[in-house]
């Protein structure tokens, strides 16, 4: 293994409600099913169906507050812990931390579907009024239900209500990269990552098999294919193509992976998995700093995984 730090975690995000603003954290529990927080709520519609970005833009300016103790290892909500959720134009929504009673039916994410726990007719209510048309929040129930990672490329993992896998990793220097190339550059939100590490070449990321975090150990299981999010501008809700044209220039299957069968895909950021068990131990936590150390890579992204 190279002794010496390959990069550094600069910022950490988590996006409590699936396809709301994220949080940027100083630090954040690692859990079986990705950083403690994250993705365990969704939107859903009269028939269960997750709302997400591409179809409802202005999911992203709904702005999420947790307790700042809500990030301490082992912190546990009591009876007046509240998540507190704010919009244009909306009253601020308080929905309490500690497990919702009803159980929801039915709610569907991709090719998912199981029971959830209902967060009532109040977040039912501002929800609805919100988007224009019936909606419900809804959250994980990790007592009854799992949700598997594609096993093709992680078999064993689970996630709660991220799009495919537990984490997603990207460089400053990637994001630097394609800022040089548009002509109203993007922050990194646009990319809704887990972990943005800083210190390494552009795309280094691609290459990452294996990297250690602390003392934790990631597999890098698949390079992060892309749809149309990062087109919709994170301040506004305002959908604009530009993004994803030049990434269709620079960042293709047809460019980066020539020889494997063309899908038309457009890739930036990879996929992680946590290869420790990560469950009640202490010392659970991934802090802004942390050196990235690399196990092993591949030699070139048409290697990876995709």
């Amino acid at each position: 293994m190279n002794t010496e730090a390959a990069a550094r975690v600069s910022s950490i995000f988590i996006y409590p409600i699936k396809s709301c603003r994220g949080i940027s954290v100083s630090q954040a529990p690692l859990t079986p099913t990705g950083f403690r927080w994250d993705r365990q709520w969704i939107i859903v519609d009269s028939k269960g169906k997750a709302y997400t970005q591409r179809v409802e833009p202005k999911l992203a300016l709904v702005q999420i507050e947790l307790p700042n103790e809500a990030l301490l290892e082992g912190w546990e909500p009591t009876k007046s812990s509240y998540m507190v959720i704010k919009a244009p134009g909306m009253n601020m929504l308080r929905v309490s931390l500690s497990k919702p009673q009803q159980i929801a039916d039915g709610v569907s994410v991709w090719e998912w579907s199981g029971s959830a726990l209902d967060e009532g007719d109040e977040a039912s209510v501002w929800f609805t009024n919100y988007l224009g048309k019936p909606s419900r929040l809804v959250r994980f129930n990790a007592e009854s239900e799992t949700r598997p990672v594609d096993p093709q490329y992680a078999r064993g993992h689970r996630v709660m209500f991220s799009d495919g896998y537990p984490f997603l990793l990207i460089s400053q220097g990637s994001l630097d990269a394609l800022n040089k190339l548009l002509k109203e550059p993007v922050p990194i939100n646009r990319f809704r990552p887990n972990i943005l590490v800083d210190g390494c070449e552009q795309f280094s990321e691609d290459l990452w098999g294996e990297i250690r975090i602390s003392k934790f150990t990631f597999q890098g299981v698949k390079l992060c294919s892309r749809c149309e999010v990062p087109t919709i501008n994170q301040e506004t809700g305002v959908v604009g193509p530009e993004l994803n044209e030049t990434l269709m220039k620079t960042r293709s299957d047809k460019v980066l992976r020539p020889n494997r069968k063309q899908e038309g895909k457009i890739y930036f950021g990879q996929n992680l998995v946590c290869k420790d068990t990560v469950s009640g131990g202490k010392g659970n936590i991934v802090k802004v700093g942390d050196p990235v150390y690399v196990l092993r890579k591949v030699s070139s992204a048409a290697e990876a995984a995709a």
